[in-house]
């Protein structure tokens, strides 16, 4: 890997490394209603066309895909809660919502 790159995006573009915005938003001590409440802000703000469409034309048309996690500050991994196997554990991966632009 080149310094200064970091991993191919899917359109299979070197990426230069940049600034990314990390959104903080505490829901409270109930991993359901965390869940939940999570769940309904991502539907409510990125699923929305009119949303997708200005994130597009704000980045530049640099914006195709959009990865986020819900997290518990207790947590030193950074496990996404709203990815759980079917043993309840969670997993590393963070969920992604592809923006068409």
């Amino acid at each position: 890997m080149l310094k200064g790159l970091d991993k191919v995006s899917r359109k299979g573009i070197m990426n230069i490394m940049q600034y990314r915005l990390h959104i903080d938003i505490p829901l409270g001590e109930n991993e359901e209603e965390a869940i939940k409440a999570a769940k309904q802000i991502v539907a409510w703000t990125f699923a929305d066309i009119e949303c997708q469409e200005r994130l597009v034309r704000i980045s530049g048309n640099k914006v195709d895909v959009i990865n986020y996690r819900l997290g518990h500050d207790e947590d030193r991994q950074k496990s996404n809660y709203l990815d759980k196997n079917e043993n309840g554990h969670v997993r590393n991966k963070k969920t992604r919502i592809s923006i068409s632009g």
